[in-house]
């Protein structure tokens, strides 16, 4: 049986990872303009978020580098051969989302670098493989949570655009530390200015 701890502090963590990267990309501009559209300026309803296509794509995308979860153990129900290798039952084999989720052969020769856009015709077409995107795990043990974790994070990430400015402090230092997922070792240091919605 897979039990995952994580629940509702997986997505500040992505969240943060978001707001690191988000002022990093083009798409920033984008992605306010796509969310004064469609949310304006007040609370986003739920099937307004649905809409979100850019939002959804940079969230995808920092889950792809900076999941919440880094690997999956599960434990061979019975003798398998998988390719040259023989998996006897009873042997934990560990299934690493980081090496699928950075690995060129799937996702191209840009696999380490953060490029949203790779999600514009939604998960099933960003990589060449249909099962390479497994942030929130596969099949009938996927993350029962990932909808909600999705609606949260673009309801947070959608408010504070409408609020905010973000622009990375020149202080950070770029050094992921794998913890139970990656967090930056050093902090986001982010200025963080109110946004003001010109007339």
């Amino acid at each position: 049986m897979a039990s995952w701890s994580l629940g509702l502090p997986s997505s500040p963590s992505s969240l943060a990872v978001t707001v690191l990267y988000t002022p990093m990309i083009d798409l920033l501009k984008g992605i306010r303009e796509e969310v004064l559209r469609e949310c304006r300026m007040g609370i986003p309803e739920a099937d307004v978020l649905t809409k979100l296509k850019e939002v959804n794509m940079v969230l995808l995308e920092t889950l792809r580098l900076y999941g919440a979860v880094m690997d999956m153990d599960r434990e061979a129900a019975k003798d398998r051969k998988l390719g040259n290798l023989m998996i006897s039952k009873g042997v934990r084999v560990t299934i690493q989302f980081v090496k699928i989720h950075r690995s060129k052969e799937y996702w191209g020769d840009d696999a380490n670098e953060f490029n949203p856009l790779r999600f514009k015709n939604g998960v099933s077409q960003a990589a060449k493989h249909l099962n390479a995107f497994i942030a929130f795990g596969f099949g009938l043990r996927g993350c029962i949570g990932q909808n909600l974790a999705m609606l949260e994070m673009k309801m947070v990430l959608s408010l504070l655009l409408q609020q905010f400015s973000f622009s990375l402090s020149l202080e950070y230092k770029h050094a992921p530390a794998n913890h139970l997922n990656l967090q930056p070792q050093y902090g986001v240091p982010v200025i963080v200015k109110p946004f003001l919605l010109s007339k």
